[in-house]
């Protein structure tokens, strides 16, 4: 704007010039309003250079506050990738430290610009919940007799207070004479939380440790996993190494029970949860019974995780525990589409083949952490929300973000299974 001004004011000057010089016959009065004219051009011209200078002075400045910014937002995206790892290290507990302190020294425009290979603003910008609600249970004097609830672990904290917390409550309160403690076996979620909340939980080895320096002498495990599956095994892997440290460790069923042979076999368990997701998904509705919705031309669809696993089979098996059931308008499907007939966009068909023009979805999973909240719910074009808007199929898509693990039926199978183990 400035080298605008000082064009026009020069070409106004230069004008001026010309116009006097025609009006007046007097030579000495015309050399002195050019001398004058050619004065204020150089003076114009002066300012134009020195305001093209500040000009670029500026915008070198503006250039590396912005490099700056960057550089700041890329150390702490470089911080948050090195704890987004499974294996817990001898850094592990510094590394959180200092990423959630870099975090917190970044502008709010700085935080924005954090991207990495997994790091964004959402590591410990998006608000979770509380986390004061959730007790770790990771306290030493447990005595002789202690119960080890283990899940795969979530960082979202209401969800974590409710769907583990409620399972967690459920059996302590079935078993008072035994000490309740917890572990996760994803360690990238553990160092999640302990970053951004402060909370420190244990992980399989760590629980191991403790229930070994506490003397524990019999040891029950009970998996909230929802199967056999692979991190079930892994469970079991490290537990069975410490078969010379505890008298006696044992291993209780996961919710859904053994797997069975094929897609036809079902069980006890299986039929029970089936019943129990199910009517939590209509109380949650605006429906009275699943009948009424089914007349409305609504379907329920239940997002599972999915697994290459030999477990995979599972999701089939509730699929045919659906139909056994006379759940006509009820899916099973999962997020990585393991087995294939699970996948978005193969439930998706079967459901708009079935002329269904409503949909709920609500997931298939004991906690409702990331991939209920973004896999199933999210806005981005991939979730399973924004598939099912996009088909055009259906005229209304809801959601329903509710873990498993906070219904009371459900938290009782967990009982159950540990009545099966401890007699």
């Amino acid at each position: 704007m400035r080298k605008k001004l000082a064009t026009g004011l020069i070409a106004s000057l230069l004008c001026a010039s010309m116009l006097s010089g025609c009006g007046s016959s007097d030579n000495g009065t015309t050399t002195e309003k050019a001398a004058d004219t050619t004065a204020a051009t150089e003076a114009v011209t002066t300012e134009t250079k020195d305001t093209t200078a500040t000009t670029g002075a500026t915008e070198e400045i503006v250039t590396e506050a912005v490099e700056d910014d960057k550089a700041k937002a890329d150390a702490v995206a470089a911080l948050i990738d090195k704890i987004y790892v499974q294996e817990r290290t001898d850094t592990t507990d510094a590394d959180c430290k200092a990423a959630k302190e870099a975090w917190d020294a970044l502008t709010d425009a700085q935080k924005e610009l954090v991207e990495g290979e997994n790091a964004d603003p959402d590591y410990f910008g998006r608000d979770t919940g509380d986390a004061s609600k959730d007790d770790p249970l990771n306290a030493d004097n447990i005595g002789e007799n202690e119960i080890l609830v283990v899940s795969f672990g979530t960082s979202f904290n209401d969800s974590r207070a409710e769907d583990i917390g409620g399972i967690e409550k459920a059996i302590q309160k079935a078993y008072p004479d035994w000490s309740v403690r917890r572990a996760f076996t994803a360690q990238i979620i553990i160092n999640h939380v302990q970053a951004r909340d402060g909370e420190v939980i244990d992980n399989m080895e760590q629980a191991m440790d403790r229930a070994v320096a506490n003397g524990v002498k019999n040891l029950v495990i009970q998996p909230t996993h929802l199967m056999h599956g692979a991190e079930y095994d892994e469970m079991k892997a490290v537990a069975d190494k410490y078969a010379d440290k505890i008298e006696s460790i044992k291993i209780s069923e996961p919710l859904l029970g053994e797997v069975g042979a094929d897609a036809s076999t079902v069980n006890e368990d299986k039929k029970a949860v089936a019943g129990y997701v199910v009517n939590a998904a209509v109380a949650a509705s605006d429906y009275d019974t699943l009948d009424a919705a089914k007349a409305d031309g609504t379907a329920i669809v239940l997002m599972g995780h999915g697994t290459s696993h030999a477990a995979k089979i599972t999701y089939s098996q509730m699929q045919t525990q659906m139909k056994e059931l006379g759940y006509e308008n009820v899916w099973v499907g999962t997020v990585e589409g393991e087995p294939e007939d699970t996948s978005c966009e193969n439930v998706l068909k079967a459901v708009h083949d079935a002329g269904y023009k409503k949909v709920i979805l609500r997931p298939f999973m004991v906690v409702a952490g990331d991939h209920a909240n973004n896999d199933m719910a999210g806005d981005d074009e991939d979730s399973w929300k924004s598939k099912f808007i996009a088909s055009e199929f259906f005229d209304k898509v809801e959601t329903e973000i509710a873990g498993m693990g906070r219904i009371e039926d459900v938290e009782q199978i967990y009982v159950k299974h540990l009545k099966d183990v401890i007699k």
